[in-house]
């Protein structure tokens, strides 16, 4: 039974919150977590309630000096964008923090957890889109400019090809396989500038991640084990088939990719219906549910922390020979398709969570909403 809080709201109140809620006695000996709190941690209650909080927080946590500030002045205080380390998650969290005297007469001090991870990536993920429509309008540029020019170099190269001494053919040979790549480079930026709306269906994701996994196992991920944690009830979404098998082969190979000096090296595929999260975007009036998730988790060694917030950009890569174009259409893609992407990673795990909406009809249940611009 969850322990009564003297001079402090309803218990009830407390677990309806979607915030995780810490409440710590003077000495920080945890005495009351709500239910987010538990599965913000991954522990149950009578497993926090015997901790302290300075050993459930990492070591030199922002928190901890955040609880002593608010126990000596005993008033409310607020730390934005601390990292939330804990023994419980190996990878840090980034939220806003609240701590409050409960009041005046012992030192109990409440902390809400605000997480910014959701909001961040959902206003990262849009400022993607706004650079991928600055690639549109260079793509256009690049198809009419360069393309043409490249064609003549192409054809000069072929000729000299057949007329130069053999010991400079593999020079002529390069010239032309230079051009080719160049050529296929503003191919794949021109895919950014393609505003045709798409065919779209009711699709069972679970197909479309069968058609992957089998095209993956014969090619990029051979030799590569799989494992597949499936919600079978799960609703269809809306969607272009050739374009989501498209988007979670890109996402497949880069894991293969990433895989390549890894010992056992394992691709997990799940899904889930959460009860999602809404978004309010410009231009459209209503907002928009997300409930099916999809998640793609390799053990490999993860992304740097550095190129993180930018995956999906145009051009960024973290391929000694890449172009940077392929995760930045995954976005493109999913983002057509009404959805987000966001990527979570640390040595031995990175996981890239795909949320999309429903197909239309289908009985969608409550949302968080978030405001994204």
């Amino acid at each position: 039974m969850t322990p009564a809080l003297d001079g402090f709201p309803s218990t009830a109140v407390l677990q309806a919150l979607p915030q995780p809620i810490i409440v710590c006695a003077e000495d920080r000996q945890i005495t009351f977590v709500n239910y987010a709190a538990e599965a913000f941690f991954g522990a149950s209650l009578s497993v926090l309630t015997r901790q302290k909080l300075d050993d459930l927080i990492a070591f030199g946590s922002p928190i901890i000096s955040l609880v002593e500030t608010v126990a000596a002045r005993r008033a409310p205080m607020t730390e934005y964008r601390v990292r939330v380390g804990s023994s419980r998650f190996g990878d840090e969290r980034i939220a806003d923090v609240f701590a409050s005297p409960i009041s005046d007469t012992d030192g109990r001090i409440a902390i809400l957890i605000q997480e910014r991870t959701m909001a961040d990536k959902i206003d990262r993920q849009m400022v993607s889109r706004g650079a991928a429509r600055s690639v549109t309008g260079l793509a256009s540029m690049l198809a009419h400019e360069i393309k043409n020019p490249l064609s003549g170099i192409r054809g000069a190269a072929q000729l000299l090809e057949q007329s130069v001494p053999s010991d400079e053919i593999p020079l002529a040979r390069l010239i032309r396989e230079e051009t080719d790549r160049i050529v296929t480079l503003i191919d794949r930026v021109e895919v950014f500038g393609d505003e045709r709306p798409m065919e779209r269906e009711a699709i069972n994701i679970h197909v479309i991640l069968d058609r992957v996994k089998l095209l993956a196992r014969n090619g990029v991920a051979r030799g590569i084990g799989f494992s597949e944690e499936y919600d079978p009830s799960l609703p269809p979404v809306l969607g272009n088939r050739d374009q989501l098998i498209q988007v979670f082969l890109n996402l497949v190979k880069n894991a293969s990719e990433a895989l390549e000096r890894t010992q056992k090296p394992e691709i997990r595929l799940t899904t889930a219906f959460r009860p999602g999260i809404r978004i309010s975007v410009t231009g459209i009036s209503e907002r928009i549910s997300l409930p099916l998730e999809i998640v793609i988790e390799d053990n490999g060694p993860g992304v740097p922390p550095d190129i993180l917030p930018f995956l999906f950009d145009p051009f960024v890569t973290t391929k000694t020979n890449g172009s940077g174009l392929g995760l930045a259409l995954v976005a493109k893609i999913v983002g057509d398709h009404g959805g987000v992407i966001d990527c979570e990673s640390r040595p031995g795990r990175t996981r890239f969570r795909i949320l999309l909406p429903v197909a239309s009809g289908v009985f969608q249940a409550p949302s968080e909403e978030v405001s994204a611009p």
